[in-house]
C-alpha cells in the first residue's frame, strides 16, 4: 500500500517563486561583498562535533539544545552545522589562510538547529555568513557594517531596519560583568524564569537575551556592561561610534545585546526589525579575536556577521524577485513541425540567451496557443504546414493585440534580436 511521505517538520520545499526570491536576495550581496574584495568559500554541511561543542561553546542554546548530532559508522561525533564561523575558522586554520595574511571570505547554504518552527524560523534554514580575517582595528568593523547597510538598500528594506551595537569587551572585563550581573540576580533569583534561572550558574549573560516580560522587567535595573569595559575596549569602541557618525550610518546602543555564541568579544551588534513580529533580527555579528587560537592557529583578530535569507526574503517585495519567466513560446502542428520547433528553439537559445519553452504534445493550436499566453512569453512561434513549406515562421506578439506577421526563417533571429532588445 502506497503511504505518503511529508517534509519532516521545519525543513520548508522551495517552490520556483520562493526559490526566485532566495536567489534574489544572494545575487545582491554577492555583488555589494565583491565590492569590497570577499571572496566565497564553501564549507562543508557535516562538521566534528567537537568544532561547535568547544568554539560555541557548551553552555549555549545552540550546543545544549539545538544541534543535530550522531555517530558516524566509525562512531565519530558529527553534528549538521548549526552556523557557520567555526567552520569557516577551520577551514582559514586547516588551509593555511591565516599567519600573516588578511582575509575576506563568504559562503551562503544551509544551517540546521533544532528549534520550535514558526514564521521565519526553520530548523534547516538558509544563511550568509561575511567573515574577515586578520585586522584588528574598529575600521573593519565599520566597514562590514556599512557594507551591510548597502546590502539593505539594494534590497529595498533600508528603512525597516535598524541597527544596534554593543561591546562585551575583553574576557576580564565580561568576568567583572558577570560576577555583578550574578551579584545583582541573586537576590531576585524566585522572579526568575526557568530557562534564566539555570543560566545564572553556567551562562548569566545570556539572561540578558531573555524575552521573557518579568525578565526584562528585572533587567531594566541591572548593570550595564559598557561600565565595565577595559580601556582598550572603551577606545575600540568610541572609534567605531566616530567611524560611524561620520560615515551617516544612524546606530543606537543596546546593552543587552551578547549575541548567543561564546566566542564573541568587543564589538557585537544586531540588524532588527519591526515587521516580522517575534522574529526581529535579520542580521547579526561581531568580533571574535580568541577564535582562531582555540584552534591551534596563531592569534588572529576576526569579524564577521551572518544572515538570515528566510527573514529577508520575508521582507523583500514579491515583485523584486521574478522567478524566472518565458519569454518565446513555440507552439507547432503535425509531427516534422514539432522536429522543426525543437531545432529551432535550440538556435534561438544558443544564439540570443532567450527563455523559450516548445510545446510537448500534439494539441490543437488554440489550446496550444491558450497555454504560449499563461506562461507570460512576449511573443509565440507558430509553426504548421505552411509555414514549413514557404520557410517562414509566424511570430505573434502576445502582448500587443492583433500584431502578428510572418517572418523569413533565414530573418528571424535578427528579427527576434530586435522583439527582445539583444542587440
Amino acid at each position: 500500500m502506497a503511504i505518503k511521505v511529508k517534509a519532516v517538520r521545519g525543513m520548508q520545499d522551495l517552490l520556483p517563486e520562493k526559490k526566485a526570491a532566495f536567489r534574489f536576495v544572494e545575487d545582491q550581496v554577492r555583488n555589494i561583498v565583491g565590492q569590497y574584495g570577499y571572496r566565497e568559500v564553501g564549507l562543508p554541511v557535516i562538521e566534528s562535533t567537537q568544532l561547535f561543542s568547544r568554539l560555541v561553546g557548551e553552555s549555549t542554546d545552540i550546543v545544549e539544545k539545538e544541534m543535530y548530532s550522531f555517530a558516524d559508522r566509525n562512531g565519530e561525533s558529527l553534528t549538521l552545522r548549526p552556523e557557520g564561523t567555526a567552520g569557516l575558522v577551520r577551514l582559514a586554520n586547516e588551509n593555511g589562510l591565516i599567519f600573516n595574511q588578511v582575509q575576506r571570505f563568504w559562503y551562503a547554504g544551509p544551517m540546521f538547529r533544532y528549534e520550535r518552527p514558526q514564521k521565519g524560523r526553520y530548523r534547516q534554514f538558509e544563511q550568509i555568513g561575511v567573515e574577515c580575517l586578520g585586522m584588528e582595528g574598529p575600521d573593519i568593523d565599520a566597514e562590514i557594517l556599512l557594507m551591510s547597510a548597502r546590502i539593505w538598500e539594494a534590497l529595498g528594506i533600508e528603512k525597516d531596519v535598524t541597527l544596534e551595537l554593543n561591546s562585551l569587551g575583553d574576557v576580564s572585563s565580561r568576568q567583572r560583568y558577570k560576577d555583578a550581573l550574578v551579584n545583582y540576580l541573586n537576590d531576585y533569583k524566585s522572579d526568575l524564569d526557568e530557562d534564566s534561572l539555570r543560566r545564572l550558574s553556567s551562562n548569566p549573560m545570556r539572561i540578558l537575551d531573555s524575552k521573557v516580560p518579568a525578565t526584562q522587567q528585572l533587567l531594566s535595573g541591572a548593570p550595564e556592561l559598557l561600565d565595565f569595559l577595559d580601556e582598550d575596549s572603551q577606545r575600540h569602541f568610541q572609534g567605531l561610534c566616530e567611524i560611524l557618525e561620520q560615515a551617516g550610518l544612524q546606530y543606537c546602543v543596546n546593552p543587552r545585546i551578547v549575541r548567543g555564541l561564546d566566542y564573541y568579544n568587543r564589538t557585537v551588534f544586531e540588524w532588527v526589525t519591526d515587521t516580522l513580529g517575534s522574529q526581529g533580527t535579520v542580521c547579526g555579528g561581531g568580533r571574535y579575536d580568541g577564535l582562531v587560537e582555540q584552534l591551534g592557529g596563531k592569534s588572529s583578530a576576526s569579524v564577521g556577521f551572518a544572515m538570515g535569507l528566510d527573514r529577508l526574503v520575508l521582507m523583500v517585495e514579491g515583485s523584486r524577485a521574478k522567478t524566472d519567466s518565458v519569454e518565446l513560446y513555440v507552439v507547432s502542428i503535425g509531427d516534422q513541425e514539432r522536429i522543426k520547433a525543437l531545432v529551432l528553439a535550440e538556435r534561438i537559445r544558443k544564439e540570443l540567451g532567450i527563455t523559450t519553452l516548445v510545446h510537448s504534445g500534439s494539441s490543437k493550436l488554440k489550446a496550444q496557443m491558450k497555454k504560449a499566453d499563461a506562461s507570460g512569453a512576449k511573443a509565440a512561434l507558430i509553426i504548421g504546414e505552411q509555414e514549413l513549406t514557404s520557410g517562414e515562421i509566424t511570430v505573434r506578439l502576445l502582448r500587443s493585440e492583433g500584431s502578428q506577421e510572418r517572418i523569413k526563417e533565414v530573418q528571424l533571429v535578427a528579427y527576434l534580436r530586435k522583439v527582445f532588445d539583444r542587440e
